[in-house]
């Protein structure tokens, strides 16, 4: 029995996302549909590659990943099926994969839409259910689609890094406010290089350790740790640390806008002594 994946930003106020199950399941009944989450910030690339790629590595392996983020950022010709690392991930071309994969897949077919199709979410959902379909009853990637095909690429969001220290964005708040830098703890060691360090954020806010649990400060107290996606968190004990500090997610906007928000306090920057 197949396990496909549902990712999206399209919410769940509507019919959209049981439609999209349904549409699945009247291509093969036997599917086994799991939700990830449908509640990503539109058109935030950035959060929606951290919630993938931290979510495709705990799945069984020749797992089916389907991805509805951004499907019509321009009209499209194509959606894109990859295996990557045992993982099948189909989503549109809009250079939302290789910020995910943090660079190219192994294998990458495209698949051709119909020109005289009306391009909406559930056609492209059959499209992609159409695709999966055919290689669980035997078809080669190579059968499917058009093999290796030119697609939109674009770079996940780095951390910068200078002698003395290191600057993440904030990627991610989560349910409790906890909020989710792209700074990883391989990242941080191979910087910090065994010296001392005050994490920095809204100007005079500093921590200058690593928890293990938020239980290892007192309630209300403010801390850093390790997640298990292995990112920099900042949390508060039993509290709300985006809304106590003033903490906002990186969110792809103008350049203008994006220097606006930085007074927001979308960065974090660690120092190292």
């Amino acid at each position: 029995m197949a396990i496909l994946t549902l990712t999206s930003d399209i919410g769940q106020q509507d019919y959209l996302a049981g439609a999209i199950k349904g549409q699945l399941l009247q291509i093969n009944a036997e599917f086994n549909i799991a939700d990830i989450t449908h509640t990503l910030s539109p058109f935030n690339y950035p959060q929606a590659a951290y919630v993938c790629r931290n979510a495709v590595k705990n799945f069984p392996a020749f797992t089916y990943h389907i991805i509805l983020v951004n499907l019509f950022e321009q009209k499209p010709e194509q959606l894109l099926l990859a295996f990557h690392n045992n993982q099948y991930i189909l989503c549109a071309d809009n250079g939302l994969l290789t910020m995910i994969l943090e660079g190219k897949p192994e294998m990458i077919i495209g698949l051709p839409l119909d020109k005289l199709a009306i391009k909406n979410t559930l056609y492209c959902i059959q499209t992609m259910g159409n695709a999966i379909n055919d290689l669980i009853k035997g078809k080669s990637l190579l059968e499917i689609g058009m093999p290796d095909v030119p697609f939109v690429e674009k770079n996940h969001l780095r951390a910068l890094l200078g002698d003395r220290w290191i600057e993440g964005q904030i990627i991610f708040i989560d349910n409790f406010e906890n909020v989710i830098v792209n700074i990883t703890r391989s990242e941080f060691e191979e910087q910090r290089k065994g010296r001392s360090f005050r994490i920095v954020f809204k100007r005079d806010e500093v921590i200058d350790k690593i928890s293990e649990t938020y239980a290892d400060v007192p309630d209300g107290e403010k801390l850093a740790l390790f997640n298990s996606g292995g990112y920099l968190e900042i949390a508060i004990n039993k509290g709300n640390a985006a809304g106590l500090f003033g903490l906002q997610g990186f969110a792809e906007q103008s350049q203008n806008q994006y220097l606006q928000n930085r007074l927001f306090y979308q960065t974090v920057r660690v120092y190292f002594e």
